[in-house]
Parts: C-alpha cells; structure tokens; sequence
C-alpha cells in the first residue's frame, strides 16, 4: 500500500486479547514472563490504567488462540477477541499518520486510541483502535489486509482503546 508518496507501509488487522490485572509492578513482568516461557510471539503489548489498583495487558500475539490456550493453562483468564490495526511503514511516522488520520476522518470514524514510535533505522510502527462497529469502515478506508471474521459482536463495556473509550475520555470529545 502507498501512502501519500510514503512507499512500503503495511496496515493489518490485528487479533488481540486482554487482562485485567492487579497493578502492581511484578504482575505485568510475570504474566508476560510465562507467555514468553511458553514461546508466544507478541507483535505487540499495551499496559495502561484500568481501574483504581487495576491495569489492563493488551496481547497482540501472532497466533491469538495459541495465546489464549496458553493463557488458560497459566490460569489467566483473557478476554474475547478484540481487534485493532496494526501499522508498519518506513520513513517517518508522522507522515502516515497525517493521511490515515485523514482517510479515517473522510470516512467518518472516530479513532479511540493510536500509539506511534520510530524503530529506527528508517522503519516505525503503529497500533490503532477504533470502535468495532466502526472496525469495517476503517479498514475499508485504510486499505487494510483484514481477519474473515465478524468484528460487530466485539463490543466490550470493559475493554479499552478497542471499545468505548473510558467515560473521562469520552466526555472529554462531545
């Protein structure tokens, strides 16, 4: 895919699956400790705020259900499949970004969340939610390589960026 003369960019849904963890500083290090001692290759991984005390662990893992049997046997409990899309290009980020942040918003979809970083040597990467019903229309808009299953029964009152924004941060947009 070519974007705005910005050659090599590759934008993909993205399987991924969550946990609500306690947050403290060793919960995070030990849950992705055994998944790297049970050999799950992430692609990506996300920890933010969840509530007080607790934090959410986003998995985008190349194999989503290897992650979840393999979470079950560690006797965490993951969330359903949630998606996003995942962005890899070479230059400098803000550029692709400028016109996919455009694309989206011809295209009337509101971004949840987007996290971009420069991994040197002229490459970067991007993750990027939207709201599963919007996830069609996204991907549709952005040229996206996208997963054959139905992402409509996504929605999760629980999960963010891939859902709803949380209630501060939807506030904060009407």
């Amino acid at each position: 895919m070519q974007l705005m003369g910005v050659m090599a960019t590759e934008i993909t849904q993205f399987d991924y699956r969550y946990i609500i963890i306690d947050d403290q500083a060793s919960t995070a290090a030990s849950v992705l400790a055994s998944l790297r001692q049970a050999g799950i290759s992430l692609l990506g991984f996300s920890e933010f705020p969840h509530a007080s005390g607790k934090a959410q662990l986003d998995f985008i893992a190349e194999d989503t259900e290897d992650l979840l049997e393999t979470a079950r046997a560690n006797g965490l409990t993951l969330s359903d499949r949630k998606s996003g899309f995942l962005i890899r290009g070479e230059n400098r980020p803000a550029e692709v970004m400028v016109d996919i942040l455009n694309r989206l918003a011809d295209a009337r979809v509101r971004l949840t969340s987007m996290q971009a970083v420069s991994a040197g040597a002229g490459r970067f990467g991007a993750m990027l939610w939207v709201r599963p019903l919007d996830m069609r229309a996204a991907a549709k808009a952005l040229g996206a390589v996208v997963n054959l299953y139905d992402v409509v029964d996504e929605a999760s009152e629980e999960s963010f960026p891939a859902s709803d924004a949380p209630a501060w941060v939807a506030a904060s947009r009407d």
